[in-house]
């Protein structure tokens, strides 16, 4: 059965072809979906007839959000850690580790009903495309469990036992990454498309980083990579030449690191909702927009220092903090995150790709900057298929 939703002020294709920069916009539009795909894009006077018709009364319309990067499997929250930092007072925080404790504790039931509920909150804020991570096990066990429950929400999952040593390797980081390049790896390894390391001070150095990158391309596994969000790393360059997809944080890059990036197929994921967590310097997206870097934003969405699903408020403070304009902001949480996770057929609105399509509550898609904290979101259509609406509950 195919569907007409036609009555759309402005859409955004994020194909070049229509014009109106990398946006790609078209006004007073329409599309065509049919069998979860887009069928047919462009000016409403053009549209060919369908099975059933949507009217959107002027809406604007966007492709669906594409998150790349979300932590989602875990338990408990860090509410304390965030109101020391927000009051400047001293504290010992239990980090990761704290958390760590809490998921170990967890039910998979409680796991996946409180990642299930993130997801939700994700559909009514516009994204129609999410990686989720583990790293909250830090056990064989618990994180073959952690990568089997993102596995029933999305196809993007990451295998992130390298997050933290726990603390009974806290003294021992070499015999943890074997554990993790070994029999962690060959459990997760079914339950992954993607593998991720945490390359900073208190984490993993890049030595260590790059062998759990390796061990998981010998997987047959992606590689992603959370790097010099806390300082300088010089794991930026040869993780590029190991082909990694995503490098994400970028906040301590090098004009080396930029030129790098910008040379190579790999994209700079920013993930400004934890430098407003955590009160940490921003990344400066204008640097690597201007030097030619594939640019990607997302949410972070984590316990401790980054506890948002929402990607309009991510945009917001991407035009805000990090020096990108709205129509760049919005491609890089859109085709960006695409990108990042090497996929052609969403975040784009465009014959043949999958039918995600976000409807607003505005008649251009700069009001989701233009008007910080307000829900804007009307509809969301998920392979063409309405999968939430503000007026059906």
């Amino acid at each position: 059965m195919s569907l007409l939703i036609r009555g759309i002020r402005e859409l955004v294709t994020n194909d070049p072809a229509w014009g109106g920069g990398p946006l790609g916009l078209v006004a007073d539009a329409a599309v065509v979906v049919e069998d979860g795909v887009f069928a047919w894009v462009g000016p409403a006077g053009q549209a060919p007839p369908a099975d059933a018709v949507v009217d959107v009364g002027g809406a604007a319309a966007i492709p669906g959000f594409v998150d790349s990067h979300s932590h989602l499997v875990f338990a408990g929250d860090r509410v304390e850690e965030f109101t020391a930092r927000m009051s400047s007072a001293p504290y010992r925080p239990g980090g990761i580790r704290s958390t760590v404790a809490r998921t170990r504790a967890a039910s998979d039931a409680e796991l996946a009903g409180r990642a299930a509920g993130l997801v939700a909150e994700m559909t009514r804020s516009g994204t129609t495309t999410v990686e989720i991570k583990s790293g909250y096990g830090l056990t064989v066990g618990d994180e073959a469990r952690a990568c089997a429950i993102a596995g029933r929400l999305t196809d993007e999952v990451t295998f992130l036992g390298a997050h933290v040593a726990p603390p009974e390797y806290a003294d021992d980081r070499d015999a943890y990454v074997d554990l993790v390049t070994g029999p962690m790896l060959q459990a997760c390894a079914p339950h992954a498309r993607w593998i991720d390391v945490f390359c900073e001070i208190g984490a993993f150095d890049a030595e260590q980083s790059l062998a759990v990158l390796k061990a998981g391309g010998q997987a047959g596994l992606g590689g992603r990579l959370h790097a010099a969000q806390l300082g300088p790393s010089a794991v930026i360059r040869p993780a590029i030449e190991l082909g990694v997809a995503s490098i994400d944080h970028c906040t301590f890059l090098s004009g080396r690191d930029v030129a790098d990036l910008a040379d190579s197929g790999t994209v700079a994921t920013l993930l400004p909702g934890a430098e407003f967590c955590t009160r940490q310097p921003y990344p400066d997206a204008r640097r690597l927009l201007d030097a030619g870097v594939t640019v990607a934003l997302a949410t972070d969405c984590n316990p401790g220092t980054s506890y948002t699903t929402s990607m309009p408020f991510c945009l917001a403070l991407a035009v805000r903090e990090l020096g990108m304009t709205p129509a760049e902001a919005l491609w890089a949480a859109t085709a960006g995150g695409a990108a990042a996770l090497r996929r052609q057929d969403v975040g784009r609105v465009r014959v043949a790709a999958r039918a995600d399509l976000v409807v607003l509550d505005a008649p251009s898609h700069a009001h989701l900057m233009y008007r910080p904290g307000v829900d804007l979101v009307s509809h969301v259509y998920v392979k063409g298929s309405l999968k939430w609406s503000r007026s059906v509950k």
